[in-house]
């Protein structure tokens, strides 16, 4: 007699884990789009907005696999429809690394996100990585190594402030029941 149940519950764990994904692209789209500054420091770029933070959330409270998608998909899609096309080749590695690397250092050895000293160690990790991207990215864009040094204090900001909403942000998520590993 064949048992019916564990495919069942695989298609529903398979569901779920996609509308999480889905969610979770379209929270960093959102919070990219709607919550953002751009910063007078350069023309080239200082855009400071909350889809940092909610990268940053996503990874901590969902793991490196979550993240990587949600950051690559919901911050490319932002620069597709806000005329930054240009930036969206960039951004989906950048975002996509970054939000990667939050959560793989976060999830490492069972922690699941649950060290505040290794979820803020993990943001911090991965700032110079989100900064070399954009950098060498704008470097081609503009053909010159100089002019992308401008945007590095705007992109340094914007990971600044997504790091201080987050944490507290995901320690507070991950009391509540339906988010505790």
């Amino acid at each position: 007699m064949q048992k019916t149940a564990p495919v069942a519950s695989y298609s529903n764990k398979r569901t779920f884990n996609l509308i999480l994904t889905s969610m979770s692209i379209a929270l960093v789209f959102v919070a990219t789009l709607l919550l953002n500054i751009k910063l007078p420091i350069t023309a080239n770029g200082g855009l400071v907005h909350l889809g940092t933070a909610m990268l940053f959330i996503i990874a901590l409270v969902f793991g490196p696999k979550k993240a990587a998608i949600a950051g690559a998909v919901g911050m490319g899609l932002f620069d597709l429809v806000s005329g930054w096309t240009l930036w969206a080749p960039i951004t989906i590695v950048a975002r996509g690394l970054q939000g990667y690397l939050v959560g793989k250092i976060a999830w490492s050895n069972g922690r699941a996100g649950n060290s505040v000293r290794f979820n803020i160690l993990a943001a911090i990790a991965s700032i110079p990585v989100m900064l070399a991207v954009y950098y060498v990215g704008e470097a081609i864009i503009y053909g010159n190594f100089v002019v992308p040094a401008a945007s590095i204090p705007g992109n340094i900001v914007q990971n600044v402030v997504g790091l201080l909403v987050a944490i507290p942000v995901a320690i507070a998520l991950k009391k509540t029941p339906f988010f505790k590993s």
